[in-house]
């Protein structure tokens, strides 16, 4: 069998339980996964992109998730030259709702047609269908307990650790 590569990309600002759960899924279901921090230029960030990367590097060691996963950043170019830069044939995309499928449904189908990259789409877990980042982002700025939605990784920076902490 071929090496199997596949990319999620997402813009982990910050990263939740729900990017953990499709992260831990899609490495169990392909050989190497390529973890991409991409930049969304329709979404003001709040973390740096390089906080973002240690964040989602220590939350992945701290959950234990196994198999050969790169963590980067991708702001230049589609997201399928990176995807082809890398061998990656598929892209995965976490689903919540039907907003999701309705949203990259023709992101997918564009990709595709363009490079031949397949874009897999696997539903969240229930427990995690509600939490996205801008949610997280939204009840910490307003002094909220997102400690049930993110990594240790994620609380502990909220809580005032320096990422050097990490």
């Amino acid at each position: 069998m071929s090496n199997r590569i596949a990319v999620v990309p997402g813009s982990f600002d910050p990263p939740t339980l729900g990017h953990l759960d499709i992260i831990r899924r899609s490495a169990g279901l392909y050989d190497e996964l390529h973890v991409l921090v991409v930049h969304n230029p329709d979404k003001e960030g709040m973390l740096p992109i390089a906080l973002r990367l240690r964040l989602l590097e220590q939350s992945i060691a701290e959950a234990g998730i196994e198999g050969k996963i790169t963590v980067g950043a991708w702001s230049v170019g589609l997201l399928v030259d990176y995807a082809q830069e890398v061998g990656a044939g598929v892209l995965v995309k976490g689903i919540r709702s039907q907003v999701d499928v309705a949203y990259e449904t023709p992101m997918a189908i564009v990709n595709n047609h363009l490079t031949g990259v397949e874009t897999v789409f696997l539903l969240a877990d229930p427990a995690n269908s509600a939490v996205s980042s801008s949610l997280v982002r939204q009840v910490a700025g307003l002094g909220g307990d997102v400690s049930p939605y993110v990594p240790k990784a994620v609380v502990r920076y909220l809580d005032g650790s320096s990422p050097s902490d990490f």
